[in-house]
């Protein structure tokens, strides 16, 4: 990439639909794809092998990367485990996440494992990845603050970081998934990071809880970074994290990244486009503020 070229990995529908009562169908979650890659996403996460009984909103998600095959667009699938892998691997996914949590009890909470037990379950994916010829992304949960433990170590951070990168992940995901994060500790979390990490293959994952994330997201900016999630109309959340709010917005993300001359290849007014027919979807206004200021306008 280019100094002002920005990767935005769209997390909507995974992440973002993960934590709504309504549960979209296998063809309206494709209908949005369809949207999204027409507004000029290129990276997408488009579901998650995970147990029904547990994340409903992602049932159906082989049934979403069969209606999305051929677009010009890498949709990746979440996966916990060889079954998932499996299940997803049959489905024709070629792209697909794994994930850790820094803090030992959102991972109990979040998987019913402890964080090595994770990390153990996300090499077998890796190595199935590997035989099959797929990509492996990576994501970090609670990297500044715990739900249950509040503030986690920065050395816990990289140390899982370190070990979702050992295992073949092309790029690794840091996720603030309380949204209590200030710039100051986005900056220390990376600073600890580039250490031994390369900076150009972690992105952030910022939530929007109080209201921080454009100012997180800022602060990784200048520090260097060059990839981001977001989630359109910042839908999101998490249902193992109470009373964490949804990711920043990626219409409010395209404003902010556009105004500081970057070049994303996504049509900002299109992005606002796809928040809308989301929200007719679901039934109810989304939280993104230039989504918000869009219907003011009309």
């Amino acid at each position: 990439m280019t100094s002002n070229a920005i990767r935005i990995c769209e997390t909507g529908l995974r992440d973002g639909l993960q934590n709504e009562r309504h549960c979209l169908s296998a063809e309206e979650r494709a209908s949005l794809a369809r949207l999204l890659v027409a507004a000029g996403h290129r990276h997408i996460e488009a579901g998650a092998f995970v147990r029904e009984d547990r994340v409903p909103q992602m049932a159906g998600s082989a049934e979403v990367l069969q209606r999305v095959h051929g677009l010009a667009a890498r949709f990746t699938v979440l996966v916990p485990n060889l079954a998932g892998w499996r299940a997803a691997e049959g489905a024709g996914a070629t792209s697909v996440a794994v994930f850790a949590a820094a803090s030992e009890s959102f991972s109990q909470k979040n998987t019913n494992g402890s964080t090595a037990e994770v990390l153990a379950r996300s090499r077998e994916v890796a190595a199935a990845c590997r035989q099959h010829g797929a990509t492996l992304r990576g994501y970090v949960s609670t990297i500044t603050h715990c739900p249950f433990e509040g503030r986690v170590a920065v050395q816990d951070v990289v140390r899982v970081a370190e070990a979702l990168f050992d295992m073949g992940c092309e790029e690794v995901s840091l996720g603030e998934t309380t949204g209590r994060a200030v710039p100051r500790d986005v900056r220390e979390v990376l600073s600890a990071c580039a250490v031994t990490l390369p900076l150009e293959k972690l992105a952030l994952h910022a939530h929007d809880t109080y209201g921080m994330a454009v100012a997180n997201v800022t602060a990784a900016l200048e520090a260097g970074l060059r990839s981001f999630d977001s989630s359109l109309g910042g839908l999101g959340g998490c249902p193992f994290a109470p009373g964490a709010a949804g990711n920043i917005a990626t219409e409010d993300l395209l404003h902010l990244l556009h105004g500081h001359g970057c070049d994303t290849g996504i049509d900002a007014d299109a992005a606002v486009r796809v928040a809308l027919a989301a929200e007719k979807l679901l039934g109810h206004e989304l939280p993104g503020r230039v989504l918000a200021a869009a219907r003011r306008r009309n």
